[in-house]
Formats: C-alpha cells, structure tokens, sequence
C-alpha cells in the first residue's frame, strides 16, 4: 500500500514518521512537507492514501484534499485533526473531503487498524474502477425536508434527547450514514465501533452534528428523482425495522443499521440499479450494491455493514457462512422492496422455515405510519 504522509516536522511528531516508516515492505511511504509539494507527488504518480496534518504551511487540509479528489479521486483520503487544540472535531469543509478523521497524538495501533481496514475493504471490493467512481463523489444529497426538519430540532432546543434526535436521523439513510461514518473515526470511537444512530448522536454530540448537517450538500441534484427517493426512504426504513427483528438483539442494530443503508448506493450519481438494470455490454457503471458499501467502508463503518450492503442482493457471495447480518438484510431488502428472496440461501443457512412468519412481519410492519 502506497502511503502519502502531508507535513512537516512542526506539524508531525517524529514518532509518527518512525512509527509508519517502520510498517514493512507491504507499506511503501512518500512524505511531503507542505500542500504543494504533495498536490505534485500525486501528479506524479498514484498513491493509495494520503494523510494530512491538521495545519501546513501553504494550504488548508481541507483545499489540498480536494485537490487531491480531483487529481486522484481513487485515494483514500485521511485528514489528522488536533485534539489539543480548540478545534474539538473536524469542520463542516474537512467533513465533505476527507474519508476518515484520526486525532493527534495519534497512537500506532489507531494508525495501523484505519490502514489495514482501508486494506481489507479493497481486497473485498477490489475495483479500481469502483474506487475511481466513489472516489469523485463529493456529499452525499438528503430529502430537504428532513434536513430542515433536523437543523429546525438543533436549532431551536439544544437540550434534544438524543433519542430524538436519532428517529430525525434514522429517517434518512444518507444523513444516518454520514452520522455513523464521523462517529466510527478513530477521532470520536475511542477503539469501540458504534453502529446504532442513538449512540452515534451521543458521542458527536449536537454541535458536531450540526457541522456535519451544514455540510450535507442537501439541494444538490441528486443521481434519481424525488419520488424515487422518498420511495427509496420509505423501503429502508421498513427493511431496517424487519431487519432488527429477524436477528437476536446481540445483533439487531447492527441488522437495522446495515437495511436502512442497504440501497445507499442509489444516491450516487454514475451508478447502476441492479434491481431494475441489468449489466449491459460497455456498460462500465458501477452497481450500486458494491458502491454504496465501498463508500460506507471508506467512511469506517464496522465490516458487518459494510458487507452486508455490498452482498444484499447476492447474499451467497457473503464470506460469512451463516445466517446473520448480510442474511437478514437480504431478507428484509427483499421483501421491503417486493423482489423474490433467494430461497436456496435461505435453506443451505437453515432458515427457510421462518420466511413465511417473516413475510408476515414484513406486511405487519408495512402498515405502520413512518413514524411509528
């Protein structure tokens, strides 16, 4: 893996370029001491990911970053955020162009687990043309009348439960996804990942989440019509409601969590619907299934989720044999949608007996208002 490191030694301690200097053969790193210098390295040449401290002597992270997009949108984008500083947690501009947030002083193990999950999610989405596709992407688009709805709460009450602040969130799955990704940087997890929406609002906290609201391009034209989207919305959140309730409760937010962003890929501009389109020659869009998971894992949501959006539709390609995760959203995805489950998936896991109680659940829980 080809390493971009971003800043001089005022910036960097040199335990940190020691520390990934010293990673092996498999880690090859390149330093640049400023934005310049390191916009004319990726020029040059590709490199896998860049890391860049929090303050350098020409640019701002958050310009170079973009930059970067630009010239190699396949990277992997890590911005190093100042936890000593008054700068508590990213801004609203480093939030829309890095991929992953990691804090200083950074300790090597938090270094070496974002650099091998990075790894990991390429070798279970190995697509240069996939990553050039996600790479682009700049925000994801959200419904702006939950939006508003959210900065409304925020705005008017900052003692919100953060209960209800999570149902606002929960109602839309790119807004609930960007939320998880900020939560699972190693800049606010503290080494524990976090995948239901409650704790997510929690740990942020309500300043940080307006950040984040604020940098949701909300407006912007998005890859699929309002009426699709509001349809969209509408399945994932009955899907994540099914979803919860077909695993044990060891398991059921990380289920709900992984449906309600099972078809998060549809949002994205350049990108296939595999319900509805199927590849054609010359086609070289990416299907939304894996594009959805590639960006959520870029985001740092935990592999179970990750997984589980990337093989919904195919849940035989999952790497995990039973049924679990990746099963139950399979299930729920489908019969939230009203496509046909894969019946021999279910009975080489052993649980095609319980699809006709599940259909059931699925036509009770479809009658709730959205929200119940």
């Amino acid at each position: 893996m080809r390493i971009l490191l971003v800043g001089d030694e005022a910036s960097l301690s040199n335990e940190l370029f020691e520390y990934v200097s010293d990673l092996g053969e498999d880690w090859q790193l390149q330093t640049a001491p400023d934005g310049n210098a390191a916009i004319a390295a990726v020029a040059t040449s590709a490199v896998d990911a860049v890391i860049v401290a929090p303050v350098l002597a020409d640019l701002t992270p958050a310009t170079l970053l973009g930059q970067i997009r630009t010239l190699r949108p396949e990277t992997i984008r890590i911005a190093l955020i100042d936890t000593d500083s008054s700068q508590r947690s990213p801004s609203a501009r480093i939030i829309g162009v890095a991929h992953r947030f990691l804090p200083l002083p950074l300790a090597p193990e938090v270094l070496l687990e974002a650099l091998t999950s990075l790894e990991e999610l390429r070798e279970l989405l190995d697509s240069p043309r996939l990553r050039t596709s996600i790479g682009r992407i700049e925000k994801l688009p959200s419904p702006p009348h939950l939006y508003l709805s959210l900065m409304q709460a925020l705005e008017e009450n900052e003692d919100s439960d953060a209960s209800e602040i999570a149902k606002l969130v929960a109602a839309d799955p790119a807004i609930a996804a960007k939320v998880l990704q900020l939560s699972n940087s190693a800049f606010f997890n503290n080494g524990r990942a976090i995948s239901d929406l409650r704790g997510a609002v929690t740990r942020l906290g309500l300043s940080t989440l307006r950040d984040l609201v604020l940098a949701s391009e909300v407006f912007s034209l998005a890859a699929i019509s309002a009426a699709e989207r509001n349809a969209l919305q509408s399945r994932a959140l009955l899907a994540s409601r099914l979803a919860a309730k077909m695993l044990p409760a060891s398991s059921a937010e990380l289920g709900a969590t992984a449906a309600l962003l099972a078809d998060i890929g549809l949002l994205l501009p350049g990108v296939r619907n595999e319900r509805s389109e199927a590849p054609a020659d010359g086609d070289d869009r990416p299907g939304h299934a894996e594009a959805g998971a590639y960006l959520l894992g870029l985001w740092g949501l935990p592999m179970p989720i990750i997984e589980a959006v990337a093989f919904h539709l195919q849940p035989q390609r999952s790497t995990v044999r039973s049924f679990w995760v990746s099963g139950a959203v399979h299930v729920a995805t489908a019969l939230a949608g009203g496509t046909a489950v894969d019946e021999q998936y279910l009975t080489r896991t052993g649980v095609i007996s319980k699809l006709e109680g599940w259909r059931e659940l699925a036509a009770d829980l479809a009658g709730l208002s959205v929200e119940a």
